[in-house]
């Protein structure tokens, strides 16, 4: 279906034109979020919350990006206040903790898991999905949409609204943070073997 025809049908509040908005982008939805989540449940989370922001606000859509770059600028705006969320939820927890009677942290991360990554790399990809956690906001999400969703850096200048010579800058700034990090992990895997 032609894009423009979709919009207008999701305009009128059509159901079955929603259900195909979610079924052609929900795996690009969920998997951005992941990305950036590194939490399938949270990306699950934020994913049902980005189709119904979407449906909601769909009138506000001017059309001057394509539907799926808008769906970008919706799951990234919805993923990192779910990260704002969860660190002040964690720093409460961790402060509750602190009066606590075992005095233990009450949240543990769970491992991560990435649909696009096999099993013999999981270690190896964990420790990176840690390392891009670390970087500033718009470096990880210049360097999610890049090199985990693959988009091309005109791609990611579109979603992020900035120029490529900035998303370039970003993402030189965003491979020194991992090399420099990245080099000290396994630096210090090689002094303790």
């Amino acid at each position: 279906m032609n894009e423009r025809i979709l919009i207008e049908q999701l305009r009128q509040g059509n159901q079955a034109a929603f259900k195909q908005l979610v079924e052609a982008w929900q795996n690009m939805v969920y998997n951005t979020a992941l990305g950036i989540l590194q939490h399938p449940e949270d990306a699950e989370d934020v994913a049902q919350e980005v189709f119904v922001q979407a449906y909601q606000s769909i009138h506000g859509f001017k059309g001057d990006a394509k539907l799926s770059t808008w769906l970008y600028r919706i799951t990234l705006s919805k993923a990192m206040d779910h990260i704002r969320r969860k660190k002040r939820k964690k720093r409460f927890a961790f402060v509750r903790s602190l009066f606590g009677e075992h005095g233990e942290l009450v949240e543990d991360p769970p491992e991560f898991h990435h649909p696009g990554v096999s099993l013999d790399q999981k270690e190896m990809a964990a420790v990176l999905f840690k390392a891009i956690e670390k970087l500033p906001e718009s470096q990880r999400i210049a360097f999610s949409l890049h090199k985990v969703e693959g988009l091309s850096y005109q791609e990611v200048s579109e979603v992020m609204e900035n120029t490529v010579p900035a998303v370039e800058s970003l993402m030189h700034r965003a491979k020194m943070n991992l090399r420099k990090w990245l080099g000290d992990y396994y630096k210090n895997l090689d002094s303790e073997g």
